[in-house]
């Protein structure tokens, strides 16, 4: 049987073999597997992020809002240690986050009292321009709050967008719903939203990257990346 990326199920101690070389993904996926809490794709989805917005993003306090398991806050400092810290915020952590994060300080000591797991509204974050804004899968409307906030701050951010809610699109009076309204006679409804979110970086003053991941790893992989203007 073929190992899937995109899988759901866990990865854990039986996975080891899997990632045998010194590399840092399979270094990474082997301290996620004796973690023994997260789905496979999960990981998958965080690397794919993080390696691209690194190509674009260098330092700055990493924030990864609505962060699940804290994952993607870690593997952005191993990816560059010029950024300090990082937070890694979510209303409500999962109880396993704690797991995670202590396998992965025992494979990289140095990542101690770097990242903060922190629960809160993403709202009451406040973030300024030298910070970097990261979120893999934030549901639904998360993804709008994400990129408003960044916008305000003047931060550059990298975001994956899940769960579209078409619904709330037709309900929703906000200009990017109106704005992804107006392109839904051409495009279905989930590529809709994502382009106006788009459009509304680009009309913050933002340059504007549109890649994606494998679709291997998520069929959800549009990945939306931004950085003001004046940081070009």
């Amino acid at each position: 049987m073929s190992f899937a990326p995109g899988s759901r199920g866990r990865l854990t101690s039986y996975d080891l073999g899997r990632f045998p070389s010194e590399s840092l993904f399979d270094r990474l996926g082997r301290a996620v597997c004796r973690a023994g809490c997260l789905p496979r794709k999960e990981l998958y989805e965080a690397w794919e992020l993080a390696r691209r917005a690194r190509r674009l993003f260098r330092g700055g306090r990493v924030v990864d809002l609505a962060c699940g398991h804290g994952l993607l806050a870690h593997v952005m400092l191993l990816l560059d240690d010029t950024s300090s810290s990082a937070l890694a915020v979510d209303p409500c952590h999962p109880p396993s986050a704690t797991n995670v994060q202590s396998e992965l300080l025992t494979a990289w000591p140095r990542l101690a009292g770097r990242v903060e797991l922190v629960a809160a509204p993403l709202e009451t974050i406040v973030l300024t321009p030298g910070d970097l804004v990261v979120s893999s899968h934030a549901c639904g409307g998360w993804t709008d709050i994400i990129l408003d906030l960044a916008a305000r701050a003047r931060a550059p951010v990298a975001v994956l967008p899940c769960c579209h809610d078409v619904r709330e699109l037709r309900r929703s009076s906000s200009l990017a719903a109106c704005e992804a309204r107006a392109l839904a006679g051409w495009l279905e409804g989930p590529l809709a939203i994502d382009v106006a979110r788009a459009t509304r970086l680009r009309q913050h003053g933002y340059r504007v990257w549109a890649q994606m991941i494998p679709a291997t790893i998520t069929p959800k992989n549009r990945l939306l990346l931004g950085r003001p203007t004046a940081q070009t």
